[in-house]
């Protein structure tokens, strides 16, 4: 453990002994905003973005660590356990390079290399890369066995002859190579800086058709692989999943016909080896060209995919999670009456007004679009609703009919404008003052559009029905929608985050990490702007630091006595 510590503590320049105290309190249960908060002193003075990277980097360390035990642990078992492995598995940093050591000894099918071991051919692999001058088909006739025969009678493994022997002898080198760290490591990095992530429409697929059209730009797409922008890696990967795209890591430079792959090259060029005209060296080609298009391409392929994967999900995920934080951190309108709009056409405009509190006190529905048309009805129903209760501000959600919404809510606000000015020209009499009243504060309405994303989500959540349990589902969306323009952040901490949809390809992602880098975005801005705890709900509530769901509660039932 104090290996991790020590690790972190370099890697975030701070001392070992903030990294322990952190440590010890996440550990204990408490959150990081609650350390960032109220443990200052332990962890001298450790801020909310570095707590978050040493709770990243922590979780990953110790996952190396236990699976470091058990690869010891494995290879020991194998009896195949030496110094040097043990050094080298104790100093790899990072799980690939861990998963590197361990390829030759993990327990796999039997294969044709292990086969041709077990059949005494690896000698003859031995001598002839170490001395290519020897004769492969000479020294192959004293490693010929005779036919077997399997239990349940079918015919066992072949090296009765010697084009057999020598494919024994390419299946033991090809798979020793192919199980070399270091050889294994350089040419992922090689590919990684070199290679190019190539897509194509795959054969058979109708380009005109709508769900195959919205690749088109990968139809034909080729681009280094380690400089491929995330939203473009996760557009190739979803086409692919979807069978419309096909993908695939190719060469930088294509070689001649009949000519070794710059791949190849580097693999020999790694063993030491050249072609020097040599009785064994076409065969030693051969292994190599073999250990390539076989094994390590392929196995090459698929880690590169992963790693650009990985990648592009940690951006997408970043960016999402800004985005969430900007639109939580949105300025509030604050305690304002305010009408929210959810728009629709054939199901008409929601509407719900709620008080300066965010309390719900009235509903309707208007039918202004098609198929009823009902604009003036519309207009005389919103303009009383308005005057009733005062209206300050109408929030339009961004949906489908938002854009005819939006002129409806305009034509609303010059109508309540005229009605003040026509108010305001007349002749005050006895009585009259209170009417005149109203109508001015309707008259000063301001129209803000906002994004209505998760609302749906909301209205049918557990907690809406909760708090508006004699509400529509249906309106329930639109005193949300109402409700995000007077306090953003204690509207939408009741949604969950991956339903807000601030972000691109949110379902292609990892869904656990993208919901944990969410949850802690939407408890860092709970926690950096406070709660006015006269008015908070209980989701709110809960991402208080020091405050758990059950305080939280008992707090609002207190409150509501």
């Amino acid at each position: 453990m104090q290996k991790i510590i020590r690790q972190i503590a370099t890697e975030l320049k701070v001392g070992e002994h903030q990294v322990q105290a952190a440590t010890d309190l996440l550990d204990g249960g408490a959150t990081v905003p609650f350390i960032a908060r109220y443990r200052k002193e332990a962890t001298g003075g450790l801020d909310d973005a570095q707590l978050r990277e040493l709770e990243v980097r922590l979780t990953y360390l110790r996952e190396l660590e236990d699976r470091r035990g058990a690869v010891l642990k494995a290879i020991d078992e194998q009896g195949k356990l030496t110094d040097a492995l043990r050094v080298a598995i104790a100093t790899a940093p990072t799980k690939q390079e861990l998963e590197d050591i361990y390829l030759p000894f993990k327990q796999k099918r039997r294969t044709k290399g292990q086969i041709a071991r077990e059949f005494g051919i690896e000698p003859l692999a031995d001598r002839l890369l170490a001395d290519p001058t020897l004769d492969p088909a000479v020294e192959a006739q004293a490693y010929l066995k005779p036919t077997t025969t399997l239990d349940d009678g079918k015919p066992g493994p072949d090296f009765s002859t010697v084009p057999a022997v020598l494919d024994g002898v390419r299946d033991i080198l090809s798979e020793r190579w192919a199980e070399d760290p270091a050889l294994v490591q350089s040419l992922r990095e090689w590919l990684w800086a070199e290679g190019l992530l190539k897509s194509s429409l795959v054969a058979g697929k109708d380009e005109n058709n709508p769900d195959v059209a919205k690749f088109r730009d990968y139809f034909d797409y080729d681009e280094p692989i380690g400089r491929v922008p995330s939203h473009r890696a996760l557009a190739v990967f979803r086409g692919r999943q979807l069978e419309i795209l096909d993908a695939k890591l190719v060469l930088p430079v294509e070689p001649e016909p009949g000519k070794p792959t710059v791949a190849e090259g580097r693999i020999a060029l790694h063993l030491g080896w050249s072609h020097a005209g040599r009785k064994a060296d076409d065969l030693i080609r051969k292994c190599i060209a073999w250990t390539w298009r076989v094994k390590l391409s392929l196995s090459n392929e698929r880690d590169l995919f992963t790693r650009l994967r990985e990648e592009a999900e940690k951006v997408a995920i970043k960016v999402f999670a800004d985005n969430l934080r900007d639109l939580l951190l949105a300025a509030p309108a604050g305690p304002r009456v305010v009408m929210g709009l959810d728009p629709g056409i054939r199901t008409g405009v929601k509407v719900a007004v709620v008080d300066a509190t965010g309390k719900l006190v009235e509903t309707a529905t208007v039918f202004p679009h098609e198929p009823r048309k009902d604009w003036e009805g519309s207009l005389h129903t919103l303009g009383k609703l308005c005057a009733k209760h005062g209206v300050n501000l109408i929030a339009i959600g961004n949906g489908t009919a938002s854009r005819e919404t939006d002129k409806l809510a305009a034509d609303l606000i010059k109508l309540l404008a005229k009605m003040a000015q026509s108010v305001r020209a007349e002749p005050v009499e006895a009585g009259a003052g209170t009417s005149t009243s109203s109508v001015r504060t309707v008259g000063e309405i301001q129209k803000v559009v906002v994004s209505e994303a998760g609302a749906s989500v909301y209205s049918a959540s557990e907690f809406a029905s909760q708090e508006m349990p004699d509400v529509d589902v249906s309106l329930r969306g639109a005193a949300s929608i109402a409700r995000r323009l007077q306090d953003p952040l204690a509207e939408l901490v009741k949604i969950d985050p991956k339903s807000i949809g601030v972000g691109q390809y949110q379902h292609d992602v990892n869904q656990s990490e993208l919901a944990r880098t969410l949850g802690a975005v939407v408890e860092d801005c709970v926690n950096s702007v406070g709660v006015d705890l006269n008015t908070a709900s209980v989701p709110l509530l809960s991402r208080v630091s020091g405050l758990t769901p059950s305080v939280a509660k008992a707090v609002v039932r207190w409150r509501e006595a």
